[in-house]
């Protein structure tokens, strides 16, 4: 990982150190954190800074606010009490915004072992427009930057990019959680592609959303798993029949093309060929299991036992295997089962020889409520992140970091 620094590659004694994190955590009706998983996550750097004799400034966006200042329901106040409570010491917030002068005030004055949380970066709107004196103002408060919000590390937002641009040659670092992402989602894929033995499984609603995932994985993976209700376009560019199944109709030709480049580029990319189906798009709807075509008036919601077991067969003998996407309506009960086998299959990988790697989002959100993520090689905290990755898209937050 020669073309980033690493926070623990950074005696961080006397520094106050700057930490874009994500905590962007649900809330329950209380106003308390529901979920506390992405806090727990940022722990390593946060002890690796304090432990060093550092002091640590957290950044953060909650929700969606306006920009245009405070807004009571979405401060980082909850964040603050679940962070003070894992790390048994004060978290303080100092000021209504992120660049308040409270909070400058704040910054200067700390001492070894202080930990403040920013407000929420979103009060301000110069955080979305990437406005470089908000980002000036938050460079200032600092020694060093350390980036571990790997969630929102395919934005251009100004915490993620101005602000380590604004710190000129002070050090800019990885995280230890955004340096687990970038060894499993960059490093060890691409070196998957050397070993062979890649699998790829991608699942989800909209076929157009992984377009470019598959074209850019088409030729690096082995094999490509598909299910879903992508999987029901890309039957229906094959000719196959879909009954009422979801289908974007105005992309099949682009789907066509699609699978033949992967075919020709040496990628073997299997769709389901049973299917649990349904009248209608419910949570106690009749289910059934059809092979082959789905009649008319019956929709696909989870792939079937035989499209389970040949999945779990190419799964058995992989070396490499990155999952991004539900086989089907995984939230209900009897659409469960394809993507229970799948994420079944890819721990007994992982317990293997073989290294699982799960997308963050709806995948990851799969994996927890299936109890296999702790079976896992790495569950990423970012659902659109790993996808572009994956995509092969630019990543402007590491961007900011690497080494020139």
């Amino acid at each position: 990982m020669s073309e980033y620094r690493s926070i623990r590659e950074f005696d961080p004694s006397g520094s106050r150190v700057l930490v874009r994190v994500d905590f962007n955590v649900p809330l329950d009706e209380n106003g308390q954190v529901a979920d506390d998983r992405r806090i727990r996550g940022a722990l390593p750097t946060i002890h690796a800074i304090l432990e060093g004799g550092g002091c640590v400034i957290l950044m953060s966006h909650l929700g969606r606010p306006k920009g245009e200042g405070h807004e009571p329901d979405l401060s980082m106040g909850p964040v603050a009490n679940r962070l003070s409570e894992l790390l048994g010491r004060p978290v303080v917030i100092p000021g209504p915004l992120p660049t308040s002068a409270e909070a400058v005030a704040a910054a200067k004055e700390m001492k070894a072992g202080d930990v403040l949380l920013l407000e929420n970066l979103r009060f301000q709107n110069g955080e979305k427009k990437g406005d470089p004196e908000f980002a000036r103002i938050l460079a200032e408060m600092a020694d060093a930057y350390c980036t571990d919000a790997f969630g929102t590390a395919h934005r251009a937002d100004a915490s993620m990019v101005a602000v380590p641009e604004a710190m000129g040659s002070r050090p800019k670092l990885l995280g230890c959680l955004m340096a687990k992402e970038v060894e499993y989602l960059g490093l060890r894929l691409a070196d998957a592609r050397e070993t062979g033995g890649f699998v790829a499984i991608l699942g989800g609603a909209k076929v157009s959303d992984k377009i470019p995932a598959i074209r850019n994985l088409a030729g690096k993976v082995d094999t490509m798993l598909v299910g879903g209700a992508m999987a029901y376009t890309l039957l229906a560019a094959r000719g196959g029949k879909i009954g009422a199944s979801r289908c974007e109709e105005d992309i099949l030709e682009a789907c066509r093309d699609m699978l033949a480049e992967a075919e020709s580029a040496g990628t073997n990319v299997l769709l389901p060929t049973d299917h649990v189906v349904a009248a209608e798009f419910r949570k106690d709807a009749e289910a059934s299991i059809v092979a082959g075509d789905i009649p008319d008036g019956l929709m696909g919601l989870d792939i079937g036992p035989e499209t389970c077991e040949a999945f779990a067969e190419v799964l058995a003998s992989a070396k490499t295997i990155v999952w991004n996407g539900p086989m089907g309506v995984f939230e209900w009960e009897a659409f469960r089962t394809g993507t229970a086998a799948v994420g079944e299959a890819v721990a007994r990988a992982s317990e293997g020889a073989a290294v699982g790697i799960v997308g963050g989002g709806d995948t990851a959100a799969a994996a927890e409520l299936l109890g296999v993520a702790e079976r896992v090689s790495h569950v990423s905290t970012g659902g659109g992140a790993s996808l572009a990755m994956l995509e092969g898209s630019p990543m402007p937050g590491l961007a900011a970091v690497a080494e020139k």
